[in-house]
């Protein structure tokens, strides 16, 4: 398939006052200012701040001056529109100008590498492209959004550092989120589907992925997966999008399926557990005690911890395997829960399947 490459249109970089058309069109009547005003009823004084541009040619100058000039009204609201119009790109323009070094914050090369905005040639244009995936009108606006203390509630340290980073991949996320269409959200039946969901970890990813995705919209949550990116070392995260739909965001980080499923409950534990007005970020840490009872979801819901004295004692693969019969589970999450367990990291490890992505 060939893909047209995107046009843009020729903006000049200055507006024409509307006052410069009547001005041309007085001198071709030969008529002074005064005459005009008494002509259209307007006072001297508004007929030279229109001259100047200092006052708008509203609809009902317009009619007056189509009385007076013989020029359609449409034509001089046309005109005042259109430098209105100009005027608020230039004002743009330059705020665009004074932006650029914020673009140098952003991952704009992966951004473009994952085909999710255009390369420009021309600074301002890419600026647009990034302001556009970002759903935002200025970097002012996406200051206040990413970077406000109130967004910030909950927030992993790590991303408080890489603000930047972290934003784009939820934010891509949040545009992959929006194409999944959701019931609105019923928690106990989201409770249900998760127990389900727990069903399918020994299933291969093309499987379970999409059954995922379709269990949990009928639920009123999205589940997007979108691939882990440099300076993000993150898992997971849950965000409201509204007070009716919830997003997982996962990513292969590690490429196990142990902490992939370990991940998926900890999100299904914030969403099922907590407000829903904070943005909750899965960086592997347990000091927020919200994110260690997220944890504990996981945890439990995968494995009850009643096993742990049973599964520290394991010395060998038939066991866990026996005990992943014994659970319904995937030898992989038990070996993962031993590893955890016993800090003994290298053992078992050719029982953990590896995903990736297709």
């Amino acid at each position: 398939m060939v893909r047209a490459k995107k046009q843009y249109k020729f903006e000049p970089d200055y507006a024409v006052l509307p006052g410069e058309t009547l001005k041309e069109v007085m001198d071709s009547l030969s008529m002074k200012q005064n005459e005009l005003a008494l002509r259209t009823g307007l006072t001297v004084q508004s007929i030279n701040r229109i001259l100047k541009g200092d006052q708008p040619i509203t609809y009902e100058t317009a009619n007056k001056l189509e009385l007076a000039t013989d020029v359609p009204a449409h034509f001089w609201n046309n005109l005042e529109i259109q430098y209105r119009e100009q005027l608020a790109k230039i004002q743009e323009q330059k705020q665009l100008e004074a932006d650029i070094n914020w673009l140098k914050t952003i991952p704009v090369k992966e951004l473009i590498e994952r085909g999710v905005i255009e390369p420009q040639k021309d600074e301002l244009m890419l600026l647009k492209e990034v302001l556009k995936f970002y759903g935002v009108s200025s970097v002012t606006a996406w200051k206040v959004i990413w970077e406000a203390p109130a967004v910030a509630a909950r927030r992993s340290k790590c991303f408080e550092t890489r603000v930047e980073a972290a934003a784009t991949w939820i934010r891509l996320g949040e545009l992959q989120a929006h194409e999944i269409q959701c019931q609105p959200f019923n928690k106990s039946k989201f409770k249900k589907v998760v127990s389900h969901i727990r069903g399918l970890t020994k299933e291969k990813p093309g499987l379970f992925t999409r059954e995922m995705i379709e269990r949990c919209a009928e639920a009123g949550v999205a589940i997007a997966f979108v691939p882990e990116m440099k300076k993000v070392p993150w898992q997971g995260a849950t965000k409201w999008l509204s007070a009716s739909k919830a997003m997982i965001l996962l990513n292969l980080r590690y490429k196990r399926e142990d902490i992939f499923w370990f991940s998926f409950f900890h999100e299904t534990g914030h969403v099922l557990n907590d407000e829903k007005k904070y943005l909750y970020i899965n960086d592997g840490t347990n000091d927020d005690p919200k994110e260690h009872q997220a944890n504990e979801f996981a945890a439990e819901t995968l494995i009850p911890r009643k096993w742990d004295k049973q599964i520290k004692r394991i010395r060998s693969k038939a066991e866990i395997t026996q005990l992943a019969k014994d659970l319904d589970l995937p030898p992989g999450i038990v070996a993962g829960r031993f590893q955890h367990l016993t800090g003994k990291w290298n053992y078992f490890n050719g029982l953990i399947r590896k995903f990736k992505w297709s």
